[in-house]
């Protein structure tokens, strides 16, 4: 996995010149050609990187431009070799990452916003094992109550929070009692997560439990079907939501990197095993599709 992180990032430098977005710069084309998924490439770049795949492919462009702005080169020579149509629309992405127009930074030297060039690189501490389990299931539902949220990587989700407080207890009672396979309880969904899991981009959260295929369901609930597939469990315990999002890092940091799965499409989930009166601190399992590398 961190070999083809570092792929990635060479396919990008030989192709920063020629567009603004990462159109040209064929992700999924490379990602085949490594064995792997261009979802999965995204998510573990973004994961690991601290920023979304686009983001870094605008950040280093712009770094690329500044340097030919600064030794002369025609403006609107630039501007159209990375791929906008004006000196104008070039002008905007370029202040957007430096702080500075194109004339102020030939003029001054900067004020630049440089984007280094990323290298990943695997660190071993082995002194933490993670809590494991993989699962194959059959094809199941999730049924509850849905609604679109922003990502929050860091901290409670008040979205989530206004969500789930909006709900009476006897729609939470009558939830616990359709969930009738494992994962058991009221379960915390993600779906439709923008591949880059960029801060801010919306996503479907569900509050519900999962069903079978066969048992009946409500009319008035929103439903998720999800087929039949293998599931990797990770277990944590601690300060809540804290532990939980740090796992979540951790599998993209240390688990996919050193076994022979990758993630699929498809939802997570999150199981609450049992917490503190409070919920300051909780046990969790978190559930990922996950796929043979």
């Amino acid at each position: 996995m961190i070999a083809d992180l570092n792929r990635l990032v060479e396919h990008i430098e030989d192709r920063l010149a020629g567009g603004p977005g990462a159109e040209e710069i064929d992700v999924e084309r490379l990602s085949s050609t490594l064995g792997t998924t261009e979802y999965h490439l995204r998510r573990m770049f973004s994961s690991l990187a601290g920023m979304p795949l686009s983001e870094y492919i605008r950040r280093r462009r712009m770094t690329a431009a500044a340097a030919e702005i600064i030794g002369g080169g025609e403006l609107l020579g630039i501007a159209v070799r990375y791929g906008y149509g004006s000196a104008e629309a070039f002008g905007r992405a370029f202040r957007a990452v430096h702080g500075a127009g194109p004339a102020e930074v030939r003029s001054n030297g900067g004020p630049l916003r440089t984007q280094a060039l990323l290298r990943f690189r695997l660190t071993v501490e082995g002194s933490t094992p993670m809590d494991t389990r993989i699962i194959h299931r059959p094809a199941f539902r999730l049924a509850g109550h849905a609604t679109r949220v922003p990502l929050i990587h860091r901290g409670v989700n008040p979205h989530i929070q206004a969500h789930i407080a909006s709900l009476p207890e006897t729609e939470h009672l009558r939830l616990k009692a359709l969930g009738n396979t494992e994962p058991a309880g009221l379960l915390q969904v993600t779906a439709d997560v923008d591949p880059d899991f960029a801060e801010g981009s919306d996503l479907s959260y569900l509050h519900g439990v999962v069903v079978d295929t066969e048992a009946p369901l409500p009319e008035d609930l929103d439903v998720i079907e999800v087929p039949a597939g293998t599931w990797g469990v990770f277990h944590c315990e601690g300060p809540y939501p804290e532990a939980l999002q740090s796992m979540w890092a951790a599998t993209a940091s240390d688990w996919f990197p050193s076994n022979p799965w990758r993630l699929a499409p498809g939802p997570s989930i999150v199981a609450i095993l049992g917490r503190s009166a409070d919920f300051s601190t909780a046990s969790c399992e978190l559930w990922l599709p996950i796929e043979h590398a």
